[in-house]
């Protein structure tokens, strides 16, 4: 919104200054700042208001150590997270922007379904809150939206750029045989990025050569939604102790926004030799707000927690984190880059898996950990709380340092 607004004053009065929201830079950091702030100065008055409301996590007694004591601790702290990146998003960035509007609307969408199973949790009192099929059919619906709009919309392309002899039509003109003009097109693509590999390009029409070209777009959409429903629920199972879910998703945020950045400028995506993505690089800014919303949330969320996300927060999270993935063509970077949301999965699916196949064979059902999720089983073996979660961050870091070397390493 103020892109449009300086923009308009620096035409039409020539306001010294107003160039300045031209910059992708300028924005992203406005924005960042923005989203500290606004989760910082008016998280508080929200936790206060959740206080009032008496908005209490509800605790099951699993044994683990300190867990009692979170008894009463505010929840749906993800309208703080939710808030604190749609604001400043909407301030700062492109409205007319496709990748913008789907980050946004995924944000509130999934928002939506966290804050609709928190609400039957702490005021229905019912301890499942809502049922899992509705929560898949809700991821269902945002994957084939995104899904759908990446397919279709005219503006999600690629630009492939065309070199060619130097050609005038000046007589006598003076030109070397070996200069060339370079010109570019803009090109509906289903190439994605695929780490360690020469070429590093990917085409969805491979996976179903016999389908055809024009059927590709069925394979894509189901694709969109797997992962959505996956990393959504994976970050919501991440949320298990203090701070945990939104320190992960900063640094996948951060990465992101690399990503973007170097994706949507020509002349970085030309010396990395990857794709060009029109419209991508405004994704910094949305991307920056992201990550000052979460590390804002953690001035609450760290240990001990003032606040818990809930599932307003976490599957928000998780949700957003898969269509940026989309967006900048780096989905199949999320095993690396989602890591710890990836084995934070596994351990309850393996978990889960091996109880049932062990109770059939021997009839007594059997864990290949202390608990899951994983972050659980460690708190079984006496790690506290700080360190486990610091750990994880350590480990996230690396995953982000491995996820960006893909940009040359192959």
């Amino acid at each position: 919104m103020l892109y449009y607004i300086f923009d308009f004053l620096d035409e039409r009065f020539g306001l010294t200054g107003a160039q300045v929201f031209q910059y992708i830079s300028f924005r992203a950091g406005g924005a960042a700042f923005l989203s500290l702030l606004i989760s910082i100065f008016f998280g508080k008055r929200i936790i206060q208001f959740l206080q009032k409301k008496q908005v209490g996590e509800i605790i099951r007694n699993l044994g683990l150590q300190g867990q009692i004591e979170k008894k009463g601790t505010p929840t749906m702290g993800g309208i703080i997270i939710i808030a604190a990146i749609v604001i400043p998003a909407l301030l700062f960035a492109k409205l007319d922007n496709i990748y913008i509007i789907l980050v946004v609307v995924s944000t509130l969408w999934m928002g939506f379904i966290g804050f609709l199973d928190d609400y039957i949790k702490v005021f229905r009192k019912n301890k499942e809150g809502l049922a899992g099929k509705f929560k898949v059919v809700g991821q269902v619906a945002l994957g084939l939206i995104v899904g759908l709009t990446l397919v279709m919309h005219e503006d999600v392309v690629v630009r492939e750029f065309i070199e060619e002899p130097l050609v005038v039509e000046v007589d006598n003109a003076s030109v070397d045989p070996g200069d060339v003009q370079t010109s570019y097109v803009d090109v509906k693509s289903s190439i994605t990025t695929i780490p360690f590999v020469k070429d590093n390009e990917f085409n969805y029409n491979w996976l179903m050569p016999f389908l055809g070209e024009q059927y590709t777009w069925v394979v894509y959409v189901l694709i969109v939604i797997f992962i959505i429903t996956a990393v959504s629920n994976g970050a919501n199972i991440t949320d298990g102790i203090d701070g945990l879910a939104a320190g992960t998703s900063a640094i996948i945020a951060l990465t992101l926004a690399i990503f973007a950045y170097v994706s949507g400028n020509a002349i970085f995506s030309d010396y990395l030799n990857i794709m060009f993505i029109p419209g991508s690089g405004e994704l910094v800014v949305f991307c920056s707000a992201f990550v000052g919303a979460c590390i804002g949330f953690l001035y609450y969320n760290a240990y001990p927690a003032q606040v818990f996300m809930g599932d307003t927060g976490s599957l928000s999270l998780g949700g957003v984190i898969a269509v940026l993935a989309f967006a900048v063509r780096k989905e199949l970077l999320i095993p690396i880059m989602c890591g710890i949301f990836l084995v934070e999965n596994m351990s309850v699916m393996l978990q889960v898996a091996y109880f049932k196949y062990t109770k059939k064979k021997y009839g007594e059902g059997r864990r290949i950990f202390k608990m899951a999720p994983l972050h659980h089983h460690y708190q079984k073996l006496e790690y506290h709380e700080s360190k486990i979660v610091t750990r994880f961050w350590i480990i996230g870091i690396l995953l982000a340092i491995m996820t960006l070397t893909t940009l040359k390493l192959r």
